[in-house]
């Protein structure tokens, strides 16, 4: 078991998500009073002394506002929020460009809500043009994540125990 790898879902004192943190943070906060056991991970960090049951979702005993910064509009966070997956055709994988939904040249801007994971092929067959003028639709309507969709993008899988919680954050 990695100590160090993000495996803990923090809340603050009113159940909003702020973050992930390691076993060990976690174990450590819930520990010294800082923050509460929401969730059992069913796991033991097994000691010398006795065993400490792993939490998989904590509570801040104290409010922590989070900064309502925006995310970072990047390629790689594109990519993230569509799971590496290109909104024409589904593919997964291989060589990903980001598209322009619609074609800067035409008044298209750079923002969530117009860009897209696109395989080259698709990219290619698109080129200057609206998918609806290409003849191609998309997976899923391009849009801003919300913060707590970010704070698991680079997880193969969501923990069930987090759920509830990330749901009720959208």
């Amino acid at each position: 078991m990695n100590l160090d790898a993000p495996r803990i879902l923090v809340l603050n004192a009113g159940y909003e998500p702020l973050g992930l943190t390691s076993i060990k943070r976690g174990v450590i906060l819930v520990m010294n009073g800082t923050a509460e056991v929401v969730e059992d991970s069913g796991a033991f960090l097994r000691t010398p002394s006795r065993p400490y049951p792993v939490p998989s979702v904590i509570r801040l005993k104290r409010m922590v506002r989070r900064p309502p910064g925006r995310l970072t509009l990047s390629r790689r966070n594109i990519f993230r929020r569509d799971r590496h997956t290109c909104q024409y055709c589904g593919r997964t994988g291989g060589e990903l460009t980001v598209d322009h939904v619609i074609p800067k040249s035409r008044g298209g801007r750079t923002s969530w809500d117009n860009l897209v994971t696109a395989c080259r092929s698709c990219n290619t067959k698109k080129r200057n043009r609206t998918p609806e003028e290409a003849g191609m639709r998309l997976l899923s309507r391009p849009r801003a994540p919300h913060f707590a969709e970010f704070l698991v993008f680079h997880l193969p899988e969501v923990p069930e125990s987090w759920r509830v919680f990330l749901s009720y954050a959208r």
